[in-house]
């Protein structure tokens, strides 16, 4: 008899007052909204359906509240640096209308974000995306480990690249990959290929 391999769960966290405005939430660590706390409790009965063995999460915030309510009390949770969410420099807390005013058709995963900041650096694509590598071999790893599935608790962009890496893609691909708040998306293995068994599904 065998066991059906583990997968990876990308949770998106909950609502945040910047979220429900379409503002570029990077590294700003916004609580979140208490619409967004009643859309993480709602996970509960979805996450209890797994078999989750390993947790990582983000350290921002509006991730780690999500985890808290979600997951049963006292489960491990491992903070992990990887996961935070693209640094969008100087685009931070703007809306993509707001860009456009002075780039006009500006694309997050075509154009990139400032990268010159001095406070808020922010990152190129290529960087975003091999911080999901080592992310993703940090997971395959807590897979092959414990046999069960690993839930990664992050953000919006950053689980849009890795899931475009994942898939062997370039990160620039992440663009076709739309994520709600608080839902969860299933990265698995179908005869040996890597692929996407279930997306952006809500509570």
């Amino acid at each position: 008899m065998t066991t059906d391999p583990g997968e990876l769960l990308l949770i998106r966290h909950g609502e945040t007052e910047w979220s429900r405005t379409d503002r570029h939430t990077g590294r700003t660590d916004v609580p979140l909204a208490p619409d967004g706390e009643a859309q993480a409790r709602a996970l509960v009965p979805v996450l209890a359906a797994r078999r989750i063995t390993a947790v990582l999460c983000s350290p921002l915030q509006r991730a780690v509240r999500t985890a808290e309510l979600s997951l049963p009390r006292g489960t491990g949770v491992v903070l992990e640096p990887g996961l935070m969410e693209w640094d969008y420099g100087a685009y931070e807390g703007m809306t993509t209308a707001q860009i456009r005013q002075t780039r006009p058709g500006w694309d997050l995963w075509r154009d990139g974000v400032p990268t010159d900041g001095a406070e808020r650096p922010g990152e190129t694509l290529a960087q975003v995306g091999n911080r999901c590598d080592n992310v993703l071999a940090r997971a395959c790893a807590a897979l092959e480990e414990t046999g069960g599935d690993v839930a990664l608790f992050a953000h919006g962009h950053v689980l849009r690249a890795l899931t475009a890496r994942w898939l062997g893609q370039g990160t620039e691909a992440g663009a076709l990959y739309r994520l709600g708040t608080a839902t969860l998306s299933v990265l698995g293995t179908e005869h040996s290929r890597r692929v996407i068994t279930g997306w952006n599904i809500p509570a």
